[in-house]
């Protein structure tokens, strides 16, 4: 190994330490921590982040990255191309004074505790004032930059999304509104009854983790490579593939939420652990774009997971943890349920169908309060206006509105990344069907051929190419909405007995 390189390695090998150990009092915060503790808790991250400013933004830093960027000599491509991704952070964050950098970890750290008591309390002005803090704080950020795109948001869909903006995502949600907001409507007006009381009886915690624990063995993950446990909003954190943290939310009103909340974070987790082990040893692992990320765990929860195949093959194990719950719920009667497509309040207990509207509601509030089209003191209404206009619901309050999500509490056009991951997924199966019948597979239980294919089609190649790039190597052509609409009109026309 060059030598230059081989001393750049072991700079990044310290910086990562820094990394993984704040991310870890992070994970603690959100999981773990007493509510007394939050603002020292924000306060440590804040100081290790200093100490990781130091180290990313040295001389020596600098000088070895723009060396060997300049000169890739001796490289491997998964070298260069991690070079390429830490230049591209190096661009970004050049400009950054240490000050800055404080104030900004301070800042998104006490946030996340503003709207937490926000939400818990259901008084959105405990929130305001963060929100708006973080957000001139990315603004800033934004204008420090020497390449930025034509809008703030737009750069920042970039940062997600490589080669993504505001134009593309236009296009894109209009042609699911066109689809999905009539055929929801169809549904309301003209669907067949599906029985759905049993989904609000009890179940006990303990058997819910017991579920849990089953999925996540089917899945493929490697169990002692992980952390599993709760929190208010689910989220995967990664630490390595030896070191991956999977939370979910249990509601003993509400079994299936669970369920579905493993799959997803689960499939966040199969990408994790899955990666080429030569991504992880040269610093170029976690690459991939945040749709791309999305696309496995939304396959995982719902291509897969909602698919009668999937229930027909859970169904024993459903009744042998519910018995006592569960024991007059049919095998179809349970994949009806889980599958009702109605209007709702909740984006992430929300149905398949409804799913990305909820998400082009996210997406149009961002653009606006990002380019400043509208102020903080706007949202709360604003939110409620396009609850009312796309899926006809009354919001009743802030805690089940414009507060439900963790996300505003420290990023912004990470939105858009669900929607197109369902897309991506739809497009993925259309191409996997072409080697395997993947709900014949699905149906017997044999997972694992849908897990060596996703590890060797898809985690292999993530973080060396641009999701255009990427869906391309696997499918041979660019993102095809297509492919997504078909499938959800299929579905539910056929589960709904639509004409």
């Amino acid at each position: 190994m060059r030598e230059d390189l081989k001393r750049f390695f072991e700079l990044l090998d310290e910086i990562a330490v820094y990394k993984r150990c704040i991310g870890k009092i992070n994970f603690d915060m959100s999981c773990l921590a007493p509510k007394e503790a939050m603002d020292e808790i924000s306060s440590d991250i804040a100081v290790l982040g200093q100490h990781l400013y130091k180290l990313s933004h040295s001389d020596e830093y600098t000088k070895l990255l723009l060396s060997i960027h300049n000169d890739t000599t001796g490289l491997s491509p998964i070298q260069k191309k991690a070079i390429e991704h830490l230049y591209n952070d190096y661009e970004k964050e050049k400009n950054f004074t240490p000050e800055f950098s404080y104030e900004c970890d301070l800042a998104f750290s006490k946030a996340y505790s503003s709207w937490l008591q926000a939400k818990e309390k259901n008084d959105y002005s405990l929130f305001k004032d963060s929100f708006k803090q973080i957000i001139d704080l990315t603004k800033k950020s934004i204008d420090l930059r020497d390449n930025k795109k034509e809008s703030y948001y737009d750069t920042l869909l970039n940062d997600y999304e490589e080669g993504g903006n505001s134009k593309q995502l236009d296009c894109f949600f209009n042609s699911l509104k066109e689809t999905i907001v009539p055929l929801l409507k169809k549904i309301v007006a003209q669907g067949k009854p599906i029985r759905s009381e049993f989904l609000s009886r009890p179940c006990s915690i303990s058997k819910q983790e017991a579920f849990s624990k089953y999925l996540m063995d089917i899945q493929g993950l490697r169990r002692d490579a992980l952390v599993f446990t709760t929190t208010e909003h689910p989220f995967t954190d990664n630490f390595g593939p030896h070191d991956v943290r999977v939370t979910t939310h249990f509601y003993e009103d509400n079994f299936v939420s669970n369920i579905f909340s493993t799959l997803h974070e689960g499939g966040h987790a199969m990408f994790m652990q899955n990666e080429p082990t030569e991504m992880y040893e040269n610093h170029n692992s976690d690459r991939m774009s945040s749709a791309m990320h999305e696309c496995i765990s939304r396959f995982y929860e719902n291509i897969i997971g909602r698919s009668k195949e999937f229930i027909h093959f859970i169904y024993p194990k459903f009744i042998e943890i519910g018995a006592d719950t569960f024991s007059d719920v049919s095998e179809n009667e349970l994949y009806e349920a889980v599958n009702i497509a109605a209007p709702s309040l909740i984006r992430i207990e929300s149905d398949e169908l409804s799913y990305s509207i909820h998400i082009m509601i996210r997406y149009e509030l961002e653009k606006m309060f990002i380019n400043g089209e509208i102020s903080v003191d706007d949202i709360p209404d604003k939110w409620n206006e396009k609850y009312k206009e796309y899926l006809g619901i009354d919001v009743p309050n802030d805690a089940s509105g414009c507060l439900q999500d963790v996300h505003w509490s420290g990023s912004y056009g990470y939105f858009p990344s669900y929607a197109l991951g369902n897309a991506y997924g739809a497009q993925i199966l259309n191409t996997m069907n072409k080697d395997f019948d993947v709900f014949e597979a699905v149906k017997n239980g044999k997972l694992d051929l849908i897990a060596d294919w996703l590890k060797n089609k898809v985690y292999a190649k993530a973080s060396l190419l641009s999701p255009d790039e990427w869906i391309k190597d696997i499918t041979g052509e660019s993102l095809n909405v297509k492919y997504y609409l078909d499938y959800l009109v299929e579905k539910f026309t056929k589960l709904y007995e639509l004409n």
